[in-house]
């Protein structure tokens, strides 16, 4: 097999920010690639006291239920409710949307889901960019 056949589904994106976190999500997520994420916000956690994270879907072809339910998971997204000041997510399916809204009178960071053309609007309002790539 060749190093490129098969990408990682979770990919993190260097930010203009130290405190600010970013990750590209494509294809269909396993409770690999979620543990593999939450233990890059746990490196985060360590350097900074709280963060901003934005999380861009696209060609987003589900997850593995069960890898939401894992105990790794759990106490990942326990955790992160601590850490995260901001939270944009932009794109994903079309319940993502909704299913913030219905969940940020519940939460005290501040979270926004943009749409994958707003993805501009997002860094705006997190108040952050895409690192320039490194050549």
């Amino acid at each position: 097999m060749l190093i490129n056949e098969n990408p990682p589904n979770i990919r993190r994106i260097d930010t203009s920010r130290d405190d600010a976190y970013a990750f590209e999500i494509t294809g269909h997520i396993t409770a690999s690639d979620m543990e593999n994420l939450y233990g890059l916000l746990e490196g985060a956690y360590t350097l900074h006291e709280k963060i901003d994270l934005i999380v861009i879907i696209h060609d987003y072809e589900g997850f593995d239920w069960s890898a939401a339910f894992k105990e790794k998971s759990m106490l990942g997204k326990t955790n992160a409710l601590k850490h995260i000041r901001k939270y944009a997510v932009v794109g994903g399916p079309s319940w993502m949307g909704p299913t913030m809204a219905f969940f940020k009178p519940f939460f005290s960071m501040d979270m926004k889901h943009f749409e994958l053309e707003q993805q501009n609007d997002a860094w705006d309002w997190l108040g952050a960019e895409p690192a320039p790539p490194e050549v």
